[in-house]
């Protein structure tokens, strides 16, 4: 009996962790969609229907999580919040708060996967990832240091034949950032992605200027590496730069590089796979009920796996007279790339090659846009839709799904 209600308690722990509320809405079918800058590409009816189908789909996936883990004997489990990768072949944990930080700063994206399990290193917990390493800190658990990221950029250069684009510089560059610091200048789409992604406590500082390395365009921070592929923005962008005036930037323009890897390989850490332990699910997003908070009034949009914010991006909305709907909403179509034609109000367009478009209600979708900057300043430019920039547009299309839920708010 006792070994049934601990396996009773153990699922309900995961269901409650991973699935977080579970409350999955979408307003009813009106009679009326709302107006927006696309024709809606479905009723309100068949909207519902696609929606409600998606999350049962997701409910389900929980459901077969939480019934493994229940027919596994409860004292094999983990005690602490863990996954698997099964690209690499190692788990993360909150053990050492490693998970939640890797989710609430980038994940892939700027650390890559975990190609190690925690292990030791100078009397410190650490774990290796494609492009970082994560080190525990005790003496500040409980706050925003706890979990700290080693300084792999800086080992990686000073092993490299680097030493002389290590020598700082006495005369910062015009228009760059300087960092006295390291005597280091930041220019241009390499500052741009160090502010957006963390800044010091993700990248440190910088400790070379930009070089060339087997010919591509590269910068070493004390945290990471970075390089410029610029091939990723294709050509229609690359001439809206010039006539709009301004830069655009795809989320993988700039790529964070593997130094992790090549720290791992250089000081002999094992990185081969080990077993999945018993109860650890597969590393997936929709583990976690996935939710978009889109704040009217701030004109920001968070996302969020269960209660833990992983991702914030500035948004432009409609603008009076075309005034983005309030509400509960879900993710109901999506589709990479699509043109914007549309007559309302007296105003008739056709903008074409709109990017990473995800339909929310009637012809309401969040999409990229190239044709402004406005994001995050309080000034509205939509007809209705949710603007959001290029970059994070993408990290929106790559990380949502049919079904997600989106509450928008003042």
């Amino acid at each position: 009996m006792l070994v049934r209600r601990l396996i009773t308690a153990a699922t309900l722990i995961l269901v409650t962790l991973f699935a977080g509320a579970g409350a999955l809405w979408l307003r009813p079918a009106e009679a009326r969609l709302p107006d927006a800058d696309f024709a809606a590409p479905m009723s309100a009816r068949a909207a519902v229907d696609v929606v409600a189908e998606a999350q049962a789909r997701q409910e389900a996936h929980i459901a077969a999580v939480s019934q493994k883990m229940g027919l596994i004997d409860p004292t094999h489990l983990p005690l602490i919040p863990s996954v698997y990768f099964a690209d690499t072949g190692h788990h993360l944990s909150n053990r050492s708060g490693f998970l939640n930080f890797w989710r609430a700063n980038g994940q892939q994206l700027i650390f890559g996967l975990p190609i190690s399990e925690e292990l030791v290193e100078n009397g410190r917990i650490v774990q290796y990832f494609e492009r970082a390493r994560f080190e525990f800190h005790p003496e500040a658990f409980g706050s925003n240091s706890q979990v700290q990221l080693g300084l792999i950029g800086t080992d990686l250069a000073t092993h490299s034949l680097l030493s002389d684009t290590l020598v700082g510089m006495d005369d910062p560059q015009s228009e760059a950032t300087y960092f006295p610091e390291t005597r280091h200048t930041l220019v241009g789409i390499f500052r741009k992605y160090w502010k957006r992604h963390g800044g010091v406590a993700i990248f440190g500082f910088p400790v070379s200027e930009e070089l060339v390395e087997d010919g591509r365009t590269v910068q070493y921070f004390e945290r990471a590496r970075m390089e410029w592929w610029p091939e990723d923005v294709d050509s229609f962008f690359r001439n809206q730069e010039s006539i709009q005036g301004f830069s655009l930037t795809t989320l993988y323009e700039v790529r964070v590089s593997d130094v992790g890897r090549r720290l791992a390989a250089a000081r002999g850490v094992n990185i081969a796979p080990v077993a999945q332990l018993p109860g650890t699910p597969i590393w997936s997003a929709a583990i976690w009920q996935r939710h978009i908070d889109v704040d009217l009034t701030a004109q920001q949009m968070v996302a969020y796996e269960g209660d833990l914010a992983v991702w914030h991006a500035p948004v432009a909305t409609g603008r009076d007279g075309f005034n983005t709907p309030t509400g509960d909403f879900a993710i109901y179509y999506r589709v990479p790339m699509q043109d914007m034609t549309g007559s309302m109000g007296g105003e008739t367009w056709y903008v074409p090659h709109i990017p990473w478009v995800q339909y929310i209600v009637g012809g309401v979708a969040f999409h990229g846009t190239y044709w402004h900057n406005a994001h995050g300043t309080g000034v509205r430019m939509s007809h209705g839709c949710v603007n959001l920039r290029i970059d994070d547009a993408q990290w929106l299309y790559e990380w949502a799904d049919i079904g997600t839920t989106v509450t928008i708010h003042y």
